[in-house]
């Protein structure tokens, strides 16, 4: 038998070893970027209302981030979430849950990030101890790795966050609903990585009031949920994807420029979106000064249609706040000292309102904002 040289050997070895190997498993691919503007909006996944279903199948291209309405505790105080898909006895046309996860794939596949929702006006979560931090971390995780999620939204109204007495520091915050949210949250964001979607959409309450007052006040006394987001959005700020505070279902907030601005103009949404662009000192003390996040992490909160809540703002206000802000021109009622090219872009509630509406918001912002 002829003899094969060493190397002719070890080669020909090698070739046969590899064409028994496996192939490499393809990597999956990279998550999809989020553009440079965005339009997010609510879906009513869990409940119905008068707006009608609508499957994730059917969302207009426009937007961008969906958010699924919504993940509840199984108590205020429990902190485990709870979310199931509306069944179709109560949402006629929903889809089974196999066929919604599929669309949640295909929605991603479409360049969409799908994000869990918690909370909304009726789910109350107080993460009053750290085992209630951990089951809020470990069940979000749950739900998000089930359905194959993007991220989460923090969408807590109501009684869920407050400042206890003597808690009057953003930047150190003593109380524990806040700082176990905060820690379930960082939790959260370092379990997944970089391309995690971490969006918040407090009431105007909770954020831009923190100007004028903070918790119950230096002489006690106050609401002490106003400011409570700030010191969450300014521990995460550095995770923080996107911040639309609801510039809807409010009261007159005093601006930077020492007026009040009332909700559903133009100037409204002017003068909110600045004070997150620009920074302000809280409850008006210049020693407590609230960075500015970077334009890129600020989108406007806004009903989509009329129906759809208190605030609703016709087409061309809105688009004239936004040309407003982004460049500095046409500015009415509020101009802010300098413009802010970067903002991010636009929310809504709710996408179903929306095509109740005949797709207007996502139309015609979306074209508006390119």
């Amino acid at each position: 038998m002829r003899r094969i040289p060493r190397l002719l050997a070890t080669a020909a070895a090698a070739l046969t070893a590899a064409s028994l190997a496996p192939a490499p498993a393809a990597a999956d691919p990279a998550p999809a970027e989020l553009p440079d503007r965005v339009l997010a909006g609510y879906l009513h996944a869990s409940f119905a209302n008068g707006s009608g279903w609508v499957d994730l199948a059917d969302v207009p291209d426009e937007w961008d981030i969906i958010h699924l309405a919504f993940a509840e505790p199984t108590s205020p105080t429990s902190g485990r979430l709870e979310f199931e898909p509306c069944p179709a006895e109560e949402c006629p046309g929903a889809p089974s849950e196999q066929e919604f996860t599929a669309q949640i794939e295909q929605a991603q596949q479409r360049g969409k990030k799908v994000v869990l929702s918690v909370g909304g006006q009726n789910g109350q979560v107080s993460l009053e101890t750290p085992a209630a931090r951990d089951a809020f971390a470990d069940s979000a995780a749950e739900i998000i790795d089930r359905y194959g999620l993007d991220g989460i939204d923090i969408d807590f109204e109501g009684h869920s966050l407050y400042l206890d007495e003597g808690d009057t520091d953003f930047r150190a915050p003593t109380t524990p609903v806040i700082t176990n949210l905060i820690g379930a949250l960082h939790d959260l964001t370092g379990r997944y990585g970089e391309d995690f979607v971490l969006t918040m959409a407090p009431e105007t309450f909770f954020v831009q009031v923190g100007h004028q007052f903070y918790g119950s006040g230096q002489w006690g006394g106050a609401d002490p949920r106003a400011g409570a987001y700030l010191p969450v959005i300014h521990a995460l700020r550095d995770r923080l994807t996107l911040l639309h505070v609801q510039h809807y279902n409010s009261g007159p907030v005093l601006g930077l420029d020492g007026r009040h601005h009332t909700m559903g103009s133009a100037d409204f949404h002017q003068a909110m979106a600045d004070m997150v662009l620009s920074g302000f000192p809280v409850e008006g003390d210049e020693s407590r000064f609230f960075p500015p996040l970077e334009p890129g992490q600020v989108a406007i909160g806004l009903p989509a249609s009329p129906q759809a809540g208190n605030g609703h703002t016709p087409v061309a206000e809105v688009q004239s706040a936004w040309d407003c802000l982004t460049t500095g021109s046409g500015c009415s009622g509020y101009t802010p000292e300098q413009p802010h090219p970067g903002l991010r872009g636009l929310m809504a509630w709710s996408i179903n309102w929306d095509r109740y509406n005949g797709d207007e918001f996502a139309t015609e912002h979306g074209r508006h904002l390119g």
